[in-house]
């Protein structure tokens, strides 16, 4: 099989496929608007000339993998109107409406939350594979000495100090970073922490410039780090929103974590994948309605001051981490493809 991968201009993918090699097409697609507006008219033309350009596409093909979003629902409408096995995923533990929608076409539906399974129709096959990861981020356990002896220096950070990794996505999180700012202030004296700041590329300079740079405590704040194996080799706890590839990262890399679950997600699916991870023992959550710099600070001591609680999570979230998803999703198309 050669596969080819379809996306939207706008969409990381435009980018990151080719540079690996791989066929890429674009299509036309828009987010499914939920109230009556000139948009959600415009949308069901969007998906009909997409639907069009997608024929060719899927004619020849074994199998079509569809990943959620409403990226993937022209090829794969377009996959169903010409008969053509489709295999689904499902990142979230609330599933998103286009994989609703075809779950039931499907031949199969790859979740990362078991949770999820309640939401599809029973006739549908669902099979829990877990969140692809990188490879880099898959092998940060077997590697972790090394990973966090490069992290040190290349992030400027002091071994011994506990470490504490805070992000809010790739495009930054502005209410956690604000937060941080006053939890830097508030445990300026603790001189066995160290703080690592992703900000964000547009809320780097606000925020770099009000961090505290007196005190015991250090801090290392930067608009977007490439190679994130490091931060989670180094991380004793991780202070973040909780989308679906975050989540699998973390556990993966068998880190415990605060999640703070971005408050207007579709369907509340951040907030259900911060559930989940909690109840398995992984994970603390804040919601961001409670989200101060008092609150946040009183939370991360709760757990970085307690050696056996953490330790207890990480063996939680390795346990709760699936590093062998992305083979697991490939072998259910590739069955398909049969």
């Amino acid at each position: 099989m050669v596969p080819c991968f379809v996306g939207t201009e706008r969409g990381l993918e435009a980018t990151l496929v080719p540079m690996e090699g791989f066929g890429f097409t674009a299509v036309e697609a828009r987010p499914f608007v939920r109230r009556v507006s000139p948009a959600a008219l415009r949308a069901p033309l969007s998906v009909l000339r997409s639907v069009k350009r997608c024929r060719a596409l899927v004619q020849d093909a074994d199998v079509v993998l569809g990943m959620g979003g409403y990226a993937s629902g022209p090829v794969v409408l377009a996959a169903i109107r010409a008969k053509r096995a489709v295999v689904l995923h499902e990142q979230n533990a609330v599933p998103g409406l286009a994989n609703r929608m075809f779950g039931r076409f499907a031949k199969a539906v790859a979740l990362s939350f078991g949770e999820a399974t309640r939401r599809f129709p029973r006739r549908a096959r669902v099979v829990v594979t877990g969140n692809p990861v990188r490879e880099a981020i898959a092998r940060v356990p077997e590697e972790r000495d090394a990973l966090a002896k490069e992290a040190l220096r290349d992030l400027d950070l002091e071994e011994g100090r506990h470490t504490i990794v805070v992000f809010g996505g790739s495009q930054g999180a502005l209410h956690i970073d604000r937060a941080l700012v006053g939890v830097c202030a508030l445990l300026r004296d603790r001189d066995d922490l160290q703080v690592v700041a992703l900000t964000g590329r547009a809320h780097f300079d606000r925020i770099a410039g009000s961090l505290p740079s007196d005190g015991s405590l250090l801090v290392r704040a930067f608009p977007f780090f490439e190679r994130m194996e490091l931060a989670y080799a180094l991380a004793d706890l991780v202070v973040s929103r909780a989308g679906a590839t975050t989540v699998a990262e973390v556990t993966v890399c068998g880190v415990p974590s605060l999640l703070i679950p971005y408050p207007y997600a579709t369907a509340g699916h951040q907030e259900a994948n911060a559930r989940a991870v909690q109840r398995a023992g992984a994970a603390s959550v804040l919601l961001d309605d409670q989200l101060t710099a008092e609150v946040l600070a009183d939370r991360i001591l709760s757990l970085v001051d307690h050696q056996e609680r953490l330790q207890s999570m990480a063996g939680r979230a390795a346990a709760f981490g699936r590093p062998d998803a992305a083979a697991r999703v490939a072998e259910l198309v590739a069955e398909h493809a049969r």
